[in-house]
């Protein structure tokens, strides 16, 4: 084990026997170096990577607020590794495809189940911008990733929305491919468009089958006629 990884070990051993807990400080460099016979600069080593993880907030200075203190982010960390992994993996659009599938099948039939009113509204506050005239394919299709991304949030899982906001990247990278290849794209925005609103109303209704239906047949049906992949 690497000595930053001692570092977490010792973090992940506390959190796991409650000697430390959410909003709780970390002891400061000094002390985790002479408790775990380190280097100081390993254990910044170790605070910096747990803070791309989402799970420590850093702050300079001697208040109250100061140090390295334990917060829970799981969309922060869960997103970035997952991003990173699909960008330098070369991941085929297929299994970002099947992943969208597993995560929002799931996503609206969850918040199909318990609707979130206000979540909603959200979801279709972006619905309402995407009918906007002259959008072009980019903006359009940025409101659209914020549509899905609100709508799997409504079902309330913080692991599930962090994978939909790990997969984001990828899944904005093979719909602009897709968008470019689309012979009639007015044609397309207009089906899009349809389907949106027919996820979203049966997410309102509390038809979780039909909601799950739906967005398999949209996310399939612009892979298919899209061409990319």
């Amino acid at each position: 084990m690497r000595t930053h990884e001692r570092v977490m070990a010792r973090i992940e051993a506390d959190l796991a026997a409650g000697r430390l807990a959410l909003g709780d400080r970390l002891p400061g460099e000094r002390v985790l170096a002479e408790q775990l016979g380190v280097s100081r600069p390993s254990v910044r080593e170790a605070v910096r990577v747990l803070e791309a993880l989402g799970v420590v907030r850093t702050a300079a200075g001697s208040g109250p607020d100061a140090g390295a203190i334990l917060i829970a982010d799981a969309a922060t960390g869960i997103g970035a590794a997952l991003r990173l992994h699909v960008a330098t993996s070369g991941v085929p659009v297929r299994d970002v495809v099947e992943l969208r599938l597993l995560v929002e099948s799931w996503g609206v039939r969850a918040a199909a189940e318990r609707p979130d009113t206000a979540g909603l509204d959200r979801a279709a506050a972006f619905l309402d911008a995407m009918d906007a005239c002259g959008l072009g394919p980019d903006a359009f299709l940025d409101l659209d990733g914020e549509f899905h991304a609100t709508l799997v949030g409504t079902a309330g899982n913080g692991l599930v929305t962090a994978m939909m906001s790990g997969v984001r990247g990828a899944v904005r990278a093979y719909v602009r491919a897709g968008a470019q290849a689309v012979g009639d794209w007015d044609g397309m925005e207009s089906r899009l468009r349809h389907e949106h609103r027919s996820l979203l109303e049966a997410v309102r209704d509390g038809r979780g089958d039909d909601a799950e239906r739906a967005v398999r047949a949209h996310i399939e049906g612009f892979y298919r006629d899209s061409g990319v992949g």
